[in-house]
């Protein structure tokens, strides 16, 4: 007899397909980010006409990206956005041109799709400029919807960051408390929650320090989850590496690994069956040479450890596309080259040689928001 019953039963059944090695996540906001830099970038153009063109280029990227016949060995699932379209209110999953949903492309790939739900940071009153996640907003009923349309998962950001005083007891808990919130809310409308505290690598602090901070705040997240009665098997983490500040001097792959995984094991339940990292500004190559390396630490480690890269999944893909219809070809064989190399490293078998000029180019953006 099973243990999950009622309205969890299908998240027993949906999270297993989450994250089975040697597949991986991929996040598709940083379309919106580059598509708004590369073709709008001084914001001239009047407001409905910059939405609907920068839509269609949304739209031309999320057809061409999941396609190169491989890439659904890479990946299981894939992180969208709702349509911010003035006239949809951020509420409508997207179409193709052919007003064909989305979702249903993944599906054909057997690729999960998911849904971000909250609507971005705002900062704490009182506080040197520390965060909280917006969105709470009839988050039940978007998620209903959501999961009427096609969508498995959810993904909720959170940010902290380091600083002399930061992440204050009050950013941790606000944080932690939200983020329970919306996982719980997520469950009981049938979605898979992305739990995503993330701490920020801004700033000059070394990596003992963002350990320590780090286990504190995953240490916070849980038992928050644990108070809010999250089912965690019907969960996945969405953490940072432990990494040097941007400031300071990088360190190895081997030593980012052995602080990471430690920092997993001091504080994650092995009820949670999958951690996917962040890449965090972090070079494309660099996270998944850092990725391999803990998956090449022999220490008991009771969960998957993938990926769930935005900027370092996409960002040499989106370059080498440019917008431009002759480039789809290579784009998406620098796509596939991306997920291919992440997902050996899920198996702790990156070899390397996958790196060209793009995929070395640091991706750090100081105080990132999308």
């Amino acid at each position: 007899m099973s243990a999950f019953v009622g309205k969890y039963a299908v998240l027993a059944l949906t999270k297993p397909y989450m994250y089975i090695s040697p597949r991986g996540v991929d996040q598709e906001r940083q379309v919106h980010r580059h598509a708004r830099q590369r073709y709008f970038g001084g914001g001239r153009e009047h407001r409905h006409h910059r939405e609907a063109s920068l839509e269609h280029q949304r739209r031309e990227h999320r057809v061409q990206s999941p396609s190169p016949p491989r890439a659904p060995f890479h990946l299981s699932q894939r992180i969208i956005l709702p349509l911010r379209c003035h006239s949809f209110r951020g509420n409508t999953l997207p179409e193709t041109s052919d007003g064909k949903p989305f979702v249903e492309i993944l599906e054909e790939n057997n690729v999960i799709p998911g849904i971000k739900v909250d609507k971005g940071t705002v900062e704490i009153a009182g506080t040197n400029g520390e965060t909280t996640t917006q969105g709470f907003d009839s988050l039940g009923a978007r998620c209903q919807q959501y999961y009427k349309a096609g969508a498995r998962f959810a993904k909720w950001r959170a940010v902290l960051k380091i600083g002399p005083n930061e992440p204050s007891e009050l950013a941790i808990q606000q944080n932690a408390q939200g983020l329970a919130r919306y996982a719980i809310i997520c469950q009981e409308n049938g979605l898979v929650p992305i739990v995503e505290p993330e701490v920020l690598t801004d700033g000059r602090h070394d990596i003992k320090k963002c350990a320590a901070v780090t286990e504190t705040v995953l240490a916070a997240v849980y038992k928050a989850l644990n108070d809010h009665h999250v089912l965690l098997e019907g969960t996945l983490l969405k953490p940072n590496m432990v990494t040097p500040g941007s400031d300071n001097p990088k360190v190895a792959p081997e030593v980012i690994a052995q602080y990471t995984v430690t920092a997993l094991r001091r504080t994650v339940p092995p009820a949670v069956p999958g951690i996917v990292f962040l890449s965090g500004g972090q070079s494309e190559e660099e996270a998944t040479q850092n990725l391999d390396a803990m998956n090449k630490l022999e220490v008991l480690k009771p969960w998957t450890l993938s990926f769930s890269f935005g900027r370092a999944l996409q960002q040499s893909t989106l370059k080498t596309w440019a917008g431009k219809k002759e480039n789809v070809g290579k784009a998406q064989e620098a796509f596939l080259s991306r997920c291919k190399a992440n997902s050996e490293a899920t198996l702790g078998k990156y070899s390397g040689g996958s790196a060209g000029g793009l995929a070395s180019e640091s991706l750090f953006v100081k105080g990132y928001k999308y």
